[in-house]
């Protein structure tokens, strides 16, 4: 097959689809893979790389497009791309699609097959090529709220960590899945007074036996929800949904219970947010104020560190790449974890959640890729 890899348009972007190793991997294979001219750029990975693995550059996005048989990405294709998709060709990328009318519109009238990483599944229920971004976020997370607490940011002027005499920061995690997890790891680490709070005892006994007693973990009623952001100096939203819409968790009344110049980082942000208040923004202007509280809510937060986010991500997207390049849809059909992945076949919906959350007909995977 022939695997298309564009340079990432997406503002501040700077991960890209395949890196060179996994260009050899494809080629290894006998996949012909054509890379637009700069799309390593971002991780340091200049075209000579990518043509010392087997690929092949080509100047523009239009030329990627328009040759190949499957295109990996790792953001949502914006409107200048998902315009040149087509029937036939089979689109591999994050694209979380539900609060996305527009896109998921735009990838109807396209005809392609669009499968999304965030909603792939395995074995043990759970989303092997969005975790490592969840890892990721999880982490930077914490490094963001440090930075939105400082006086210079708009924040309270609080240290993370604290000192000796002086108390750290209260961090309130909302959701003990990956993001939270690996929040709760830098929190902690920080000397952060943490708490993580999900509805899944099972989730809470799990995070009780890993952290060993350093932070706390509740069960997420609406009055511990509520009683945990009015203390904290930092909310990290870490709640998901696969597929859907995330829920609103704190709406805007709520705000003027918290402390002021507290900070909320709302990591669903992708999936439409789960603060009523949220509203994406960019690494560039990460924060915004509503009723005197800071939001940071970046919308591609791995995408700040680049080359740590693309090599983890390629490491998790190959297999499933492979397979689609070397069977096409019959990898759909075959695996049904792959087959999870399938959100838009052919102009119709095959994910439930994202035809939901825009009240839409959906069609099963099956007998979308049976038609």
């Amino acid at each position: 097959m022939r695997v298309g890899v564009p340079k990432e348009i997406k503002v501040e972007e700077y991960r890209v689809g395949l890196t060179p190793a996994s260009v050899r991997e494809y080629v290894a294979h006998g996949h012909e893979v054509v890379v637009q001219r700069g799309a390593g750029d971002g991780i340091g990975a200049g075209d000579d790389a990518y043509t010392q693995a087997g690929a092949r550059i080509a100047d523009t996005a239009e030329e990627v497009f328009s040759v190949a048989e499957m295109i990996v990405k790792v953001k949502e294709p914006q409107p200048s791309e998902w315009i040149r998709l087509r029937e036939g060709q089979i689109l591999f990328t994050y694209l979380h699609l539900a609060p996305d009318v527009p896109q998921t519109t735009g990838l109807i009238a396209s005809g392609c097959t669009a499968v999304a990483y965030e909603t792939v599944t395995d074995a043990h229920g759970g989303l092997p090529l969005l975790a490592p971004m969840s890892e990721v976020a999880g982490r930077l997370a914490i490094e963001a709220a440090g930075a939105a607490l400082r006086k210079s940011a708009d924040g309270m002027g609080k240290l993370l960590g604290g000192v000796p005499g002086v108390p750290p920061a209260r961090v309130a995690i909302i959701g003990g899945g990956v993001v939270g997890t690996h929040a709760a790891r830098m929190a902690a680490g920080l000397g952060s007074d943490v708490t993580i709070l999900d509805r899944s005892l099972p989730r809470l006994r799990a995070l009780d036996d890993l952290f060993l007693g350093r932070i706390r973990t509740r069960y997420a009623t609406l009055e511990a929800i509520e009683q945990e952001v009015f203390a904290a100096d930092v909310v990290i939203g870490a709640v998901l949904v696969p597929g859907a819409s995330a829920p609103k968790l704190v709406s805007r009344a709520q705000l003027s219970g918290m402390k002021r110049r507290a900070v909320l980082v709302d990591v669903a942000i992708d999936q439409g947010g789960c603060f009523e208040t949220s509203k994406p923004t960019t690494h560039q202007a990460p924060t915004y104020l509503v009723d005197d509280i800071v939001h940071y809510c970046v919308a591609n937060m791995p995408g700040a560190v680049p080359v740590t986010s693309s090599h983890a991500l390629n490491h998790a997207t190959l297999p499933f790449g492979l397979a689609l390049a070397s069977k096409g849809l019959r990898a759909l059909v075959e695996d049904p974890h792959l087959r999870a992945g399938l959100n838009v076949h052919r102009g119709r919906i095959t994910n439930p959640a994202v035809a939901e959350s825009q009240h839409l007909a959906a069609v099963m995977p099956e007998e979308a890729l049976a038609s």
